[in-house]
């Protein structure tokens, strides 16, 4: 158990940590399985759907390298998969989440631009244009994400660890690399989101035109990308980089300073809630493909079938009647 670690932390990372990675396993696979089938089958509106269906592959990117991640802390951080392995796995996960926060910046973008400038949309977002700006997206996010594998994962005299930053020999020059990577793939896409939706927000207190409908589905899902900002990515931004500070005042002094152990538990934390976002980028496809009014049509369909089953057996027997005298007969 390293220095700096309590017992409280040390059970985190080695037993609630992997469970909460199998958990995201299981749910991540069904709820973007569903997400992206429905996003699929509405192939006459595909346009609005790019930004959809890529975060859907950069999920599905993540979800498998999950069972070697709980393997790996369940055993007491001992990677028994390879180096080059261990790298591809950091690798999955950092497409994953700024791939991520790069798509749903876009779909912010597109919101803005239908509800503030709708004129403009139509002429401006096609499916060409969303194919290319997600090639942009993917090769931005891929280059963001590259020198990170350049950076050793395991320590010098421990070959079996799989860092998910890098070793202490190199955690000066990873913490620069960091917080520019921070920069760039989180701070400018979360204040194009906050510009593009406080505006938004504007826009639809201040015009009555706007049909009421559509102002609830925009704040809805304006609700649901905060929730992922606050609750998934700004914590582990935050607290990943005060741990790797941490670490380089460690290897310049030899001790830790007095706020490291709850900067290192907190950091623990929001690795836990980072890969939540899997699980809830789902959210933004219920919302922007209705499927609560799908899921709605399909129970209506049920109840009319039903009622039609009735009908035939029992004649015009009302429905509520006939099951009366059924419970009534038995």
């Amino acid at each position: 158990m390293p220095d700096n670690c309590t017992s409280v932390e040390y059970d985190f990372e080695h037993k609630i940590l992997p469970s909460i990675y199998t958990m995201v396993l299981i749910i991540g696979l069904g709820a973007n399985g569903w997400g992206m089938k429905s996003i699929l089958q509405k192939q006459k509106k595909v346009g609005n759907n790019v930004f959809l269906l890529n975060i859907g592959l950069a999920n599905f990117l993540f979800l498998p390298t999950l069972p070697f991640l709980s393997a790996y802390y369940f055993m007491n951080s001992n990677w028994i998969f390879g180096d080059a392995f261990c790298k591809i796995t950091r690798f999955c996960f950092n497409l994953n989440l700024y791939g991520s926060i790069g798509f749903l910046t876009c779909i912010s973008v597109d919101r803005y631009l239908a509800i503030v400038h709708p004129m403009k949309a139509k002429r401006r977002i096609t499916v060409r244009n969303s194919v290319v700006i997600s090639v942009m997206v993917w090769l931005l996010v891929s280059a963001q994400s590259l020198p990170d594998v350049l950076f050793p994962k395991n320590s010098t005299n421990r070959t079996e660890k799989c860092h998910h930053t890098t070793s202490t020999e190199y955690v000066e020059n990873y913490l620069k690399y960091s917080v520019g990577w921070t920069l760039t793939g989180f701070v400018m896409p979360f204040l194009i989101f906050l510009g593009c939706y406080g505006h938004v927000t504007l826009v639809l207190w201040r015009k009555n035109t706007i049909n009421k409908v559509v102002k609830q589905r925009s704040l809805k899902l304006m609700f649901i990308l905060i929730l992922l900002f606050s609750v998934c990515y700004i914590p582990y931004h935050i607290f990943k980089n005060l741990s790797l500070y941490s670490r380089v005042l460690f290897s310049t002094n030899k001790k830790y300073p007095s706020w490291d152990k709850t900067v290192f538990c907190a950091h623990q934390i929001s690795r836990g809630l980072v890969c939540l976002n899997s699980v809830l980028n789902p959210l933004v496809y219920l919302h922007v493909m209705d499927i609560p009014a799908q899921l709605q049509q399909l129970l209506q369909q049920f109840r009319q079938t039903f009622t039609r089953l009735f009908v035939s057996e029992y004649g015009s027997v009302p429905v509520e009647q006939t099951v009366t005298t059924t419970i009534s007969q038995q």
